[in-house]
């Protein structure tokens, strides 16, 4: 919960610097967790319209104001965390090594499974040109005996 809440609070907007695999994955399951909840009375909702057209009532009959109301919760919500989910995932990619527009792939369709897999890898060790691993793990170099 920790990590969902400094995206959230300390790296809103923030597309500098890396993102650990934890602190991304944990902003995503929570993230899901959120929307999964919101979306619960608009699915009961959805059913409810439906039933009611095959019964022969107005399908608008189904739509209550709890409905409504977690329906604009959710838009809300969806549109509050975007730019951080964002932010989020360009700093796990500059943390794998890759450029932040590697993002731009979820547009095209099936090409978000790359994203997928770079979302899975390790850190890249040591620092790179977005800045030091946020692990502390430096490059190791090892020497040989002489």
């Amino acid at each position: 919960m920790n990590d969902y809440l400094n995206v959230i609070r300390n790296n809103y907007a923030n597309f500098q610097g890396r993102a650990r695999r934890r602190e991304y994955w944990m902003f995503t399951l929570i993230n899901t967790i959120i929307l999964f909840v919101l979306q619960i009375p608009l699915q009961g909702a959805l059913v409810g319209m439906i039933m009611q057209s095959e019964q022969g009532a107005s399908p608008s009959a189904g739509l209550t104001g709890v409905s409504l109301m977690f329906g604009l919760l959710l838009l809300i919500y969806a549109l509050a965390v975007l730019v951080p989910s964002i932010a989020v995932t360009v700093r796990r990619l500059h943390d794998t090594g890759k450029s932040g527009w590697w993002y731009l792939l979820n547009f095209i369709p099936f090409a978000s499974l790359v994203i997928l897999v770079f979302m899975v890898l390790d850190s890249q060790p040591g620092s790179n040109k977005w800045g030091p691993n946020p692990k502390g793990i430096s490059s190791f170099t090892p020497t040989v005996a002489a």
